[in-house]
């Protein structure tokens, strides 16, 4: 599983639409399947679901 993110550009203006997809083998192939989408997210929201779905958790937060 893995979070795809489709970037599409109006009047000048990027917007950004996630989903989480799972990849599966149909007859030798690999198909993408969608789970779930999340909808329009802002740009800032992309690392933190990415890393909400990522298999091996990565660090958001860092102390000094």
């Amino acid at each position: 599983m893995f979070v795809k993110v489709l970037t599409k550009e109006y009047n000048g203006t990027k917007h950004y639409y996630a989903s989480l997809v799972e990849n599966n083998r149909v007859n030798g192939k690999v198909v993408q399947t969608v789970l779930l989408n999340f909808g329009p997210v802002t740009e800032e929201q992309i690392p933190y679901l990415k890393a909400a779905y990522a298999k091996k958790k990565p660090r958001l937060v860092y102390e000094e």
